[in-house]
């Protein structure tokens, strides 16, 4: 009797290289989502990736305030402002 197991001669068939083929698929499965999920940061990515939050007008108002171009009390009202017209509360 001929099974999927064995081939012609009674030795195994081309349905050997299956189970190995289904192992790699799983484990390379496994490790794609892995990758995917534990290396999010805070913001929902890896903290290398740039999520686009850089060029928002708080971050580019806080950019300013830590390099010196505006002092504390132009922060402050500048914050006040964009605070208003966003919607949030200090």
């Amino acid at each position: 009797m001929q099974t999927l197991a064995h081939f012609g001669d009674g030795g195994p068939g081309p349905w050997i290289l299956f189970f190995p083929v289904i192992w790699a698929l799983v484990i390379g499965g496994g490790i794609a989502l892995l990758r995917r999920t534990a290396g999010r940061g805070r913001r929902g990515g890896p903290p290398w990736r740039s999520t686009g939050d850089d060029h928002s007008p708080l971050a580019v108002l806080g950019r300013r305030f830590a390099s010196g171009e505006i002092d504390e009390d132009e922060y402050w009202r500048r914050l006040s402002v964009l605070n208003e017209e966003f919607g949030r509360t200090a």
